[in-house]
């Protein structure tokens, strides 16, 4: 029988074994984190993280270098200023940085350590954070630097709002006023804060409160745009089975002059779109596709997950050949759930289908990068991108979406309309984070697909995501009863293949297309074209190249590096092509069931 010890034994017990390094000094050390911004006009947070407990002799303070979701290096150490730390009768304890984003504080076995420092915080986008007189945005891994060894750690947050700001928005669990608590550094680092005077919308779904905060003016109407993310919410919610276990969901959006895009979290978002989007069809379902995405991850990232994006190394990339998997396949449901939940009329819907296929064909690097390799290079490549990067790669968004629908018309094809990958996705949540809680591989993915598909999917793997092979669109399509027909079949124009810009009254090449007209002749980025066939173009290059046909050949001036020289352009083929899906006259029973199951048509 086991001895039970008394609970004030239990501590001291623990505390000795702690001490004497047989169970982790974590155990017994608080974490606290308090936040303010004292000047918000000059763009810098204050930030102070105490750790007790610990007693070392020295204690190292780390700042990621990247945000997860976002997978890029972007070095946000190199906003920190001010570091100095003191003990906890406010002795100053020695520090010094010991790498680009480390500093190691020398705390002599102190029982308490208090770290101070500010952060520049002035780069408004969904990655990073910002501070100025109208509000404050928080992305905890560019703000809060987390004590090395103590990464489990669970803590408290105070924030501190500048006396004009009055309401804090975040996904954190509060237990006063603006006081949070997290369970371990992942948790804080994936919850931001919208800190400011937002105007707060709710609504319900799948039993949770979500909250939606709007940061600036929008043209939007709130009862209609909350009615709208519900519908979106509970499409989601129904094609997973259910929400994960949550207290609530977090929308924080910013209306902006410019502006687009989304980055996931644990239990929110932050969305970023033009404040007046809301007022076009266009805009608004672009909105609603990006609530879509964002919401998806909630599962496809944040829970289900590829084995390496988690548990996060913040000092270093994370690399996986599974981004076509985790933002691909959001990318293919994002507009179809949108679809689904009524938002968006069929026939637009497969006009989208047809210009993601045409997108990522009409894209040279297509060819050049499969798209396994394009997330595992998105940490050099997709998010620095240059005048040759369509040349060379192909976005995993895109590409990724487009395999989506492959695959969801092969799974349909071989099972009847029984299965689709929606039964996928279901059956990797449940097996991976629900059963086994733990990441998935390439091998495993392809091992779900042949599961509820019944078929050997080497090949497809092989050709498609591993290899740059185009496929046959149409006969994946068939099994919905769609055929997809390249309007530019059989028109004949010519290709220039070259964009350019217009500065200081000058035309200069800004990118040239591989395997076009201007590619071939040798047009080089940065060339000024000067004049076409010995007459000077002014500020209208386009009058003179469009309507070119092929075999046609043109004489083109240009200054390059100040020299004078003079190219001959023998004008090709324009290879581009114009996708668009059209139902076939008669479908077949299985062919127009498999169309209604897809579209989601009973919703409607």
């Amino acid at each position: 029988m086991s001895r039970i010890l008394q609970p004030t034994k239990l501590y001291l017990f623990i505390l000795l074994l702690a001490l004497s390094g047989f169970i982790s000094p974590a155990f017994a050390a608080e974490l606290r984190y308090t936040l303010s911004m004292p000047e918000p006009h000059t763009h810098y947070f204050e930030v102070t993280a105490e750790l007790d407990g610990a007693r070392k002799k020295h204690i190292d303070f780390t700042m990621p270098v990247w945000a997860p979701g976002s997978y890029l290096v972007r070095e946000f150490a190199k906003n920190v200023e001010g570091f100095t730390a003191t003990d906890g009768a406010g002795k100053t304890l020695r520090s010094e940085k010991i790498d680009k984003n480390t500093w190691r504080v020398y705390s002599n076995r102190a029982s308490e350590v208090k770290v101070n420092y500010k952060v520049y915080a002035y780069e408004l986008t969904v990655r990073t954070s910002y501070l100025d007189a109208s509000h404050g945005y928080v992305n905890g891994t560019s703000i809060f630097m987390y004590p090395e060894g103590y990464e489990k750690q669970r803590g408290t947050l105070v924030v501190k709002p500048h006396q004009d700001f009055t309401k804090v928005s975040t996904g954190l669990k509060e237990t006063g006023k603006f006081t949070y608590t997290f369970p371990d550094y992942d948790v804080l680092a994936d919850s931001p804060l919208e800190i400011g005077n937002q105007d707060i919308y709710t609504f319900e779904a799948g039993g949770v409160p979500h909250e939606v905060a709007m940061y600036g003016y929008g043209n939007y109407n709130p009862e209609r745009l909350m009615a709208d993310m519900k519908r979106v919410a509970e499409e989601t919610i129904k094609l997973m089975g259910g929400l994960p276990e949550m207290e609530k969901y977090v929308f924080i959006v910013h209306n902006l002059q410019r502006g687009g895009g989304g980055l996931e979290h644990l239990n929110s978002t932050t969305l970023q779109t033009s404040r007046f989007n809301y007022g076009s069809d266009s805009g608004y379902t672009g909105f609603m596709s990006l609530v879509a995405h964002e919401y998806f991850h909630l599962w496809n990232v944040k829970r289900l997950r590829p084995a390496p994006l988690g548990p996060f190394n913040y000092n270093e990339e994370n690399y996986t050949t599974l981004l076509w998997f985790s933002e691909g396949l959001t990318s293919y449901y994002d507009d179809l759930i949108v679809r689904r939940a009524g938002l968006m009329p069929e026939q637009r819907y497969l006009d989208v289908v047809g210009g993601s296929i045409s997108s990522v064909e009409n894209t040279p690097g297509n060819k050049v990068q499969p798209v396994s390799e394009s997330g595992f290079d998105a940490w050099i490549k997709y998010y620095r991108q240059n005048e040759n990067s369509s040349n060379a790669e192909v976005s995993y968004y895109t590409k990724g979406g487009v395999i989506g629908h492959l695959l969801n018309m092969e799974i349909l094809e071989a099972t009847k309309g029984q299965k689709s990958l929606d039964d996928v996705m279901r059956y990797m949540y449940d097996r991976y984070y629900k059963k086994l809680n733990r990441g998935f591989t390439e091998q495993e993915v392809k091992a779900a697909i042949e599961h509820v598909s019944g078929r050997n999917m080497d090949a497809f793997f092989r050709d498609y995501i591993n290899g740059t092979k185009s496929p046959d669109y149409s006969t994946y399509f068939d099994a919905a009863g769609l055929k997809v027909v390249n309007q530019n079949e059989g028109v004949t124009t010519g290709s220039w293949g070259a964009n350019t810009s217009l500065n200081d009254g000058r035309v200069t090449v800004t990118s040239v297309s591989r395997g076009s007209s201007a590619y071939e002749a040798g047009l080089n980025v940065k060339d000024e074209i000067i004049a076409v066939n010995g007459f000077r173009i002014g500020n209208d290059l386009d009058r003179y190249v469009n309507g070119l046909q092929p075999g046609e050949e043109v004489e083109v001036l240009i200054a390059r590096e100040g020299l004078l020289e003079v190219l001959q352009v023998k004008i090709l083929p324009d290879t581009k092509v114009k996708y668009k899906l059209q139902r076939i006259t008669n479908p077949s029973e299985t062919q127009q069931k498999i169309y209604s199951k897809w579209l989601g048509l009973a919703n409607s």
